[in-house]
C-alpha cells in the first residue's frame, strides 16, 4: 500500500467529473488499499479517489470511532438512489481543504446504490456521520465541495486564503 499526495484547493482537478469505474479488477483493489492508506494516514474519514488525482467514481470511507476497530469501506460508482426531506447539520472538513471546517446542511438520510470492492451490487440506507460522509464524497466524484454549500462569501475567503498559500509554496 502507497500513501498518495492529497490534493489541495484550489487545484482545478478537485472540480472535474469523475468517470465511472467500468471494471473492478486487481489494480482497482489496490487503488483502493491505497486510498484508504492515505485517508487513515491523513488522518480523515472519507476520501474520493479524485482528491489523490485519479477521476474515477470510487471513494472509501471509515467512521469507526477512536478505539473502535477500522471499519474500512469502499464505493465504486455510488449514486444517491434516495435522500430524506429531514435535514441534519454536522461541521464538515475536508482533506482536500486542511483546516478549515463549517456546519453544512443535508439531507438526515441518504439510500445508495454501489459496487463493493469485489465488484457486487449493494445498497446502503445511512443516516447521521454516513450520511454526511457519503455526501461529502459523492459531491467530490461531481467536482462539488463542501465549501460549495456555504454562503458565497465564505466560500470566497475560503478560496481567496487557498490560492494565496499555494502561490507562495510555488514562490518558494
Amino acid at each position: 500500500m502507497t500513501i498518495k499526495p492529497l490534493i489541495i484547493l484550489p487545484d482545478p482537478v478537485l472540480r472535474q467529473l469523475s468517470k465511472p469505474v467500468e471494471r473492478v479488477d486487481a489494480d482497482l483493489q489496490r487503488l483502493a488499499d491505497d486510498m484508504l492508506e492515505t485517508m487513515y494516514d491523513a488522518p480523515g474519514i472519507g476520501l474520493a479517489a479524485i482528491q489523490i488525482g485519479v477521476p474515477r467514481r470510487m471513494l472509501v470511507i471509515d467512521v469507526a470511532r477512536e478505539g473502535e476497530d477500522k471499519q474500512p469501506l469502499v464505493f465504486i460508482n455510488p449514486e444517491i438512489v434516495t435522500s430524506s426531506d429531514d435535514r441534519s447539520v454536522y461541521e464538515e472538513g475536508c482533506l482536500s481543504i486542511p483546516d478549515y471546517y463549517a456546519e453544512v446542511e443535508r439531507p438526515a438520510t441518504i439510500g445508495v446504490r454501489y459496487l463493493d470492492r469485489d465488484g457486487k451490487e449493494q445498497t446502503v440506507e445511512a443516516d447521521g456521520l454516513l450520511a454526511t460522509c457519503l455526501q461529502h464524497e459523492i459531491d467530490h466524484l461531481n467536482g462539488v465541495l463542501f465549501i460549495d454549500h456555504i454562503s458565497r462569501l465564505k466560500r470566497e475567503m475560503v478560496i481567496k486564503k487557498f490560492t494565496k498559500a499555494a502561490k507562495t509554496t510555488k514562490a518558494l
